[in-house]
């Protein structure tokens, strides 16, 4: 490695040691060099450096702990979550495009999908793009934007003009609460600003959670339960018409 491409990585490692992500294009800005060049140089230090959607983060990060809020419910009610994905995953068709939202239930649905399905996979949180890119045979569109460590996804509406411009077939979200009256709601305002925009686009839309949300009432609204084509939940699947707390 000459001088100048050490000084590149030392200043690439010590940019990511203080903001944990940067955008490829702003890296390139940062260091003064080409986007190519800057893909050269993670490509020859692959023990420290990870590039992953459009991202450049430490590549202790994607085998380190995941932030404690994420890891916390990545372990509860786990059992479910797989089950209802066992029910979601009859959703998705091979050769179609489909919208995974961020959390942890919907890494059993990435886990499920065939090898051998040829699908493109919208998404915006880094445990999803990580689990998705173990798949062979899809094509990742990651949004990005501002990272947010809790839930371990980014927010920025600059990337909308991304989702216009791409057909989805099924929309896979997830929620942390939900309630009969009052609708489906999560944690994080910039993830409901999301969830809303993907579902006015997705031709199907589909809400995938384990029956501990049920009865939630979180501080984000992101839809009605009209909004889904169906609920699904480690019992099956149900119509939005029909769905009742103590039914489901």
């Amino acid at each position: 490695m000459t001088a100048r491409k050490a000084q590149r990585t030392a200043r690439l490692i010590h940019l990511l040691s203080e903001r944990r992500v940067i955008h490829l294009s702003e890296a390139a800005t940062l260091l003064g060099v080409s986007e190519m060049t800057v893909r050269r140089d993670i490509a020859n230090n692959q023990g420290q450096i990870a590039y992953l959607g459009g991202h450049i983060l430490a590549a202790a990060e994607i085998e380190a702990d995941i932030p404690y809020e994420l890891a916390t419910a990545a372990d509860s009610h786990a059992a479910a979550k797989r089950e209802a994905c066992l029910h979601a995953v009859r959703k998705i068709r091979p050769d179609e495009t489909i919208f995974i939202d961020c959390g942890t239930t919907l890494i059993h649905l990435i886990d499920l999908i065939p090898d051998n399905y040829q699908i493109t996979a919208i998404c915006y949180a880094m445990n999803i793009a990580e689990r998705l890119s173990r798949k062979p045979n899809v094509t990742i569109i990651m949004l990005g934007g501002v990272y947010h460590p809790a839930s371990a996804s980014f927010s920025g509406t600059h990337d909308f003009d991304i989702l216009k411009s791409v057909g989805i077939n099924a929309a896979f979200l997830s929620a942390a609460g939900v309630d009969a009256k009052r609708g489906a709601t999560c944690e994080h305002f910039h993830e409901a600003v999301v969830k809303q925009k993907v579902m006015s686009l997705a031709r199907e839309n589909y809400l995938v959670i384990d029956s501990s949300k049920i009865g939630k009432l979180k501080r984000a609204f992101f839809s009605a339960m009209g909004g889904f084509d169906a609920i699904v939940t480690e019992h099956g699947e149900v119509g939005p018409d029909s769905f009742q707390p103590d039914s489901v």
